[in-house]
């Protein structure tokens, strides 16, 4: 009998592992698809998922795993035990925006919020692969600690959940993976070593004046004008302080003061946000925002504002050696064209703060729309809708079996050191 070589015999056992993994997804994807579509009809915002959770909470259990509710707050953890292994954690996000759903679809948000980030195809998916890898537990051994985070619209969810004691008392992960639907092709698979998101940090300035009659503006001090001047230039920090090859981003967005046209007001409130990749960038941005603030007061002889610069969302950063094992396993069971390296995404995301604890971390985005469409679109067509619009309407059958299968076999792995034993 002539023997395969071993590189053979290795490729033969990762495709049947593919196989078994899509056909366990296939099979189960009828139920996938109902809890969706409800999760999807009933988003709950921030800190406010309890039906959310207490949906999540039950079908874990019915898959076998140990669940604790009400972990930072409203999040969910479920642990299954499946011999000596690695710890291996995987998260989803259970929190809608507080927005109105513009789809149509049939199974739309009919409240004040929508799940228009795509948390509900994350959730199903994370479902599907918590029952896949249960079905397939001869394969693998070690503990699958899946969670349901809140309010990571608001970055604060993953760090209620440390803060309550997440690892302390379910111990810590030896590998973190989570994912992010992106308005990509169905079917495929985008992700890169180091940065993957942005730092985020919030401004809240207050610009001091003192009232007084439109006409007469010699008599007041004008903390409109004060504003004005900040909010042009600040952009001088971006575009003159910052190394041009660094990404960096001060956007204001909401200025709020005054009551009607001939009424100098006392105060003016500016409100916007700071995104950047690097630490260094981070703190020269930040500087930056302070002094202008303060140096738009002085031009004008008024009272120095009240700045304050709050932290938000840290900047994944994927561990390579992670994303170097993982990659190769997706390229197999999707194909080298479907999976690729992309640049990091501008927006920011809380899954930093776990595998900023120690714990080497994947986070990777999978698509949601036709082929057809994205094609149309890169070529000048109907845009589509990105997420955070109130349109945003993925294609839940091929999106969700992609993303279950993706993060099944990601976690399988590293629970064992290849795809699956033959």
């Amino acid at each position: 009998m002539k023997l395969l070589p071993i590189a053979a015999l290795l490729l033969a056992t990762a495709a049947h592992a593919e196989d078994t993994v899509s056909r366990q997804i296939d099979g189960m994807y009828p139920q996938l698809d109902a809890i969706y579509k409800d999760l999807h009809a009933h988003p709950e915002i921030a800190f406010q998922e309890q039906r959310t959770a207490a949906r999540l909470a039950a079908e874990m259990r019915k898959i076998g795993f140990e669940v604790t509710e009400k972990v930072g707050k409203t999040g969910i953890v479920a642990i299954y035990k499946n011999g000596a292994g690695p710890t291996v954690l995987v998260r989803t996000e259970m929190d809608a925006l507080p927005m109105e759903e513009k789809t149509g679809l049939p199974y739309a948000s009919k409240v004040a919020a929508a799940h228009s980030c795509g948390h509900d195809v994350h959730m199903t998916a994370w479902l599907g692969a918590a029952r896949t890898l249960v079905a397939l537990k001869s394969q693998w051994k070690g503990t699958l600690m899946f969670i349901g985070q809140p309010a990571e619209e608001t970055v604060s969810g993953a760090k209620a959940m440390l803060d309550d004691g997440l690892f302390k008392r379910f111990g810590k992960p030896d590998y973190a993976f989570a994912l992010h639907s992106w308005p990509l092709a169905y079917g495929r698979i985008g992700y890169n070593s180091g940065a993957v998101s942005s730092n985020s940090d919030a401004i809240e300035i207050t610009f001091k004046g003192r009232g007084g009659h439109g006409s007469a503006p010699d008599k007041a001090l004008d903390p409109i004008t004060i504003a004005a001047r900040f909010v042009v230039d600040v952009q001088t920090v971006i575009s003159r302080e910052k190394d041009p090859k660094e990404f960096g981003v001060v956007t204001i967005g909401a200025i709020n003061g005054g009551t009607v046209g001939n009424i100098i007001p006392d105060t003016v409130k500016v409100r916007g946000t700071i995104r950047s990749y690097s630490p260094a960038v981070r703190e020269k941005i930040l500087a930056g925002v302070r002094r202008v603030a303060n140096a738009s007061a002085a031009m004008a002889d008024a009272p120095a504002p009240e700045v304050e610069l709050i932290p938000g969302g840290v900047a994944i950063d994927n561990d390579d050696a992670l994303v170097t094992r993982t990659e190769g396993v997706l390229k197999q069971a999707f194909g080298e064209a479907q999976v690729f390296r992309m640049p990091a995404m501008t927006a920011s995301e809380d899954f930093s703060l776990f595998v900023n604890q120690g714990v080497p971390g994947m986070f990777f985005f999978t698509g949601v729309y036709d082929p057809q469409a994205v094609a149309q679109a890169d070529k000048g067509g109907k845009p589509l809708a990105f997420n955070h619009s109130p349109f945003y309407a993925p294609v839940p059958e091929p999106s969700i079996k992609t993303a279950a299968q993706a993060m099944t076999l990601a976690v399988m792995n590293v629970m064992n050191g290849s795809a699956a034993k033959p």
